[in-house]
Formats: C-alpha cells, sequence, structure tokens
C-alpha cells in the first residue's frame, strides 16, 4: 500500500467508494467523474504505479475483471457498447498514480466523441515504425 494513494486508500477501507463488484485480487468501484453513465474503475488491490510496473498477474487479474464488469454493465444497464481505457503516465492523462482501467458503458446516444479523426499513415511510415518497435 503506499500511504499517498488514494486508491491504496479505498482499497484498505480508508476512503469511501460505491464498489460494485470485488474478489480477492481487484476491486471496481464507481468513477466520482463518471463519462457515462455507469463508469466504473477496475484496480488491483496492490499497488502498482502504472501499467509499466504492473505485475503481469496482476494485469490479468484486472484485465479479466474489466471483462467481468462489462458483461455486468451490457446485462443490467442496457449500454450498447464499452470502452476500456488506461492512462499511463500524465502524457496520456493519467491522474492517479495506481494502475487502473476505466470501463466506460457506451450508449447510442451519449455525447462522448474522439477527440481527434485518425489520418491515414502512408505505408513508408507505418514501416519505419515498425522496424523501430522490431528493433
Amino acid at each position: 500500500m503506499a500511504d499517498d494513494c488514494i486508491f491504496c486508500r479505498i482499497v484498505a477501507g480508508e476512503l469511501p467508494a460505491e464498489r460494485v463488484q470485488e474478489d480477492e485480487h481487484t476491486i471496481a468501484f464507481m468513477d466520482l467523474n463518471p463519462w457515462t453513465r455507469g463508469h466504473a474503475l477496475v484496480i488491483p488491490r496492490r499497488h502498482s504505479k502504472n501499467l509499466y510496473e504492473v505485475p503481469e498477474e496482476d494485469l490479468r487479474h484486472t484485465a479479466s475483471a474489466a471483462k467481468h464488469l462489462a458483461e455486468r454493465m451490457r446485462d443490467r444497464l442496457g449500454c450498447d457498447g464499452i470502452n476500456l481505457l488506461n492512462a499511463c503516465e500524465p502524457a496520456a492523462w493519467q491522474t492517479v498514480f495506481h494502475f487502473h482501467i476505466h470501463v466506460i458503458p457506451r450508449y447510442a446516444d451519449d455525447p462522448l466523441r474522439l477527440p481527434v479523426q485518425p489520418e491515414q499513415a502512408s505505408r513508408e511510415e507505418l514501416g519505419a515504425v515498425a522496424t523501430e518497435l522490431r528493433g
């Protein structure tokens, strides 16, 4: 547990949260600033700062719990789809430094839109980046 981590304090029961699902490895609770109706977070009970640092076992448990929660949202909230989002580091919008996955129910009429429109990349650019990644 990290003393200054609000999610660790939720795990410990020191801070309130509307818990919707939990097991021995993970907890899911409602996001205080939801993007859509039902937006929740799934976290591992053990503290890890982000995706780079989370142990594979905790990543597996958290991803599995996110899937189960998504199915529950589909069945009980009647959402039309789900977005999963992980923000890793401030440049990617991470504001709480305890690994977590946002599970965001999507509805046909909700206001969420991508902030940008993807643009097609050239084959040369794709090849150059692929070469770097294979490195």
